[in-house]
């Protein structure tokens, strides 16, 4: 008698599709079961509004998690930094697997750099966090939103209406674009989101099966690296929409590996930012989160993500902050 199949629910996205095989072969090659994929529409792909005027938080899983409470399909892939901070009842996030680099990434004309664009050059992003932090730079380049897929995004830089966009590094990597990468942003200059290059595979909670299966799948310090920079964010009480970021790494510590992490909110203008940093044990991680976010609230954080929209066409303005930590 032959195994059944796992049913894996994914968007299809060409990005979405192309991590959901890569889950699907790790599973296959590690267990020897067989998994198929199963297109999902969600409201992120049908609507041509920007993520934060959706509400940005959850607007990619909805409809693969309804999925999944249905019974429809087994498993769900979804990029990490997408996923609401609140659990979601009946289900459980069964593995995270080792992490793509999670930095942000510039593909500009030219193969120039942040710091060679011209002052007034326009660079396109979907990520108020990206648009705050370019900001602060004071480059003077002018930051629009926009929407699309990753190829929809870089073909309005060659021949289009662009001179850059900045995209997360790990989707380019995992779609074999990284030839066209023409800076990988530094995070003392760009903080990437929380969660970013992350992976989440997610199941029923009372599905023994698929959660025995998806185990081998688990890496121990990506998770603790990701729920760090959840808590951070979740503390925030900020979504995905935010200009917030978070980064953690796993570093050689005196009595062991241990987390290092970073966060900042940015004034969407540029203007003004908080910083921080706190390093503690990887079994520390949702309480190092909640204690970074702690700080910067005590410094001003909550006022810089309450602040209002600027307009889209706006120049970015100087760059400033209450801290360089």
């Amino acid at each position: 008698m032959s195994t059944p199949a796992l049913r894996l629910g994914t968007r299809r996205s060409r990005l979405a599709l192309t991590q959901s095989q890569w889950v699907a072969d790790a599973i296959t090659a590690a267990t020897g079961v067989p998994v198929e994929l199963v297109h999902i529409v969600t409201e992120g792909d049908v609507s041509t509004a920007a993520i934060a005027q959706l509400g940005g938080t959850g607007v990619f899983v909805t409809a693969i998690r309804q999925a999944l409470h249905d019974g429809r399909v087994d498993l769900a892939v979804h990029s990490y930094k997408d996923l609401p901070t609140a659990p979601e009842p009946g289900l459980v996030l069964a593995a995270v697997p080792v992490r793509e680099d999670p930095r942000d990434a510039l593909v500009a004309r030219d193969g120039l750099t942040l710091g060679e664009l011209p002052p007034g050059s326009t660079v396109g992003t979907g990520a108020p966090r990206r648009v705050a932090q370019i900001r602060a730079l004071g480059l003077g380049l002018d930051v629009v939103p926009i929407r699309g897929n990753v190829d929809t995004r870089m073909a309005r830089v060659v021949p289009g209406d662009l001179d850059a966009v900045v995209l997360a590094r790990a989707g380019l990597a995992r779609l074999g674009r990284t030839d066209a990468i023409t800076e990988t942003l530094d995070p003392l200059q760009v903080l990437p989101a929380p969660a970013q290059g992350a992976l989440a595979v997610e199941c029923r909670e009372d599905d023994a099966r698929t959660r025995e299966l998806l185990a081998p799948l688990e890496h121990a310090g990506t998770r603790a690296c990701v729920v760090a920079e959840r808590s951070t964010l979740a503390a925030l009480e900020a979504g995905c929409s935010a200009p917030v970021a978070a980064y953690a790494e796993v570093a050689d510590g005196e009595d062991g590996p241990e987390l290092y992490l970073r966060a900042s909110v940015t004034a969407l203008d540029g203007s003004d930012a908080v910083r921080g940093s706190v390093t503690g044990p990887l079994g520390e991680a949702a309480a190092l989160g909640r204690a970074l976010a702690a700080e910067l609230l005590d410094r001003g954080a909550a006022e810089l993500m309450a602040a209002p929209q600027i307009p889209e066409h706006a120049l970015s303005q100087g760059p400033g902050s209450r801290s360089t930590r």
